[in-house]
């Protein structure tokens, strides 16, 4: 309004356009709005572009913290990134049916030890792993994890055409190159067929690892590795365009050593999960 009255108009005339009274006009004029914090504004948008759907300010208030030496608070951050027009997205609901491993019951349940306890003071303790379904390239994708619940690291996974049990072989033998000498863990999954079969309660027994399992049709039983899907499809995933399952799989590779390596965890104290595994101890 200035600049137009600079220009000739009369201030009047452009009050009455605008509906705005003159001593309104005036304290505003004789009060400008302070900009919070800009020097924060080139590292929050550095680490806001790490990922393909940006970050929430708890995230990137870490990033300044441990990584740029900025102190500064959640709310600060919060309102410098309105002020930058960088938004979390919301969640939202999945329009496609869920995938489902479940085949009925196979004889091959176990009982569930860890009752919905899914604190870990320490790694290699607890373990989550399911399987979730992409739409990619006009098909589809699936990726196995195996997260840890006490670093909160996706030690092993593998990304496939089909969520079949070669899938699941090759992710159990990722994570027996990766897991600790002495370690015995627990893992979750659910009643998926992959977790009935023989072969992968054989395996898990060649490996040292006690197995439990979810009850069937209750997600909450493994909400810890649910909770990884719906980060990870949110900041990843969702709005995405993959020309090709090749690209898609290595773009979610590099979203997974980003998520172990990059990604910062409240729950560990600001830390990613590789730094709080390197200064845990495993037994």
């Amino acid at each position: 309004m200035q600049r137009l009255a600079g220009l000739g108009h009369r201030l009047g005339h452009l009050l009455e356009i605008a509906g705005l009274a003159r001593s309104t006009y005036f304290h505003h004029l004789s009060h400008p709005e302070h900009v919070t914090r800009p020097d924060l504004e080139s590292p929050i948008r550095e680490i806001w572009r790490r990922t393909a759907n940006g970050c929430g300010h708890r995230q990137v208030r870490m990033c300044l913290v441990r990584e740029f030496g900025r102190r500064v608070s959640a709310k600060t951050v919060l309102r410098v990134m309105r002020r930058m027009g960088l938004r979390c997205r919301i969640r939202a609901a999945n329009p496609w049916r869920r995938y489902s491993s479940y085949r009925g019951d196979s004889g091959g349940r176990v009982p569930d030890l860890l009752k919905r306890d899914f604190t870990a003071e320490r790694p290699f303790a607890k373990l989550g792993t399911d399987v979730t379904e992409f739409k990619v390239a006009g098909g589809k994708a699936y990726l196995a994890p195996v997260y840890d619940m006490g670093s909160k690291e996706i030690v092993a996974w593998d990304i496939s055409r089909s969520p079949d049990l070669e899938q699941q072989k090759r992710l159990l033998a990722m994570l027996a190159e990766r897991l600790p000498a002495g370690a015995a863990p627990i893992p979750r999954p659910d009643m998926g067929w992959q977790y009935q079969h023989k072969w992968w309660r054989d395996r898990l027994g060649e490996l040292g690892i006690r197995q439990s399992m979810s009850r069937k049709g209750n997600c909450l039983d493994n909400a810890a590795t649910e909770q990884v899907f719906g980060h990870l499809k949110d900041e990843f995933h969702r709005g995405g365009t993959f020309g090709s399952y090749e690209r898609f799989r290595a773009e979610l590779d590099a979203y997974i050593v980003h998520w172990n390596t990059k990604r910062r965890q409240i729950r560990l104290g600001g830390r990613t999960p590789e730094e709080f595994r390197g200064a845990s101890p495993v037994a």
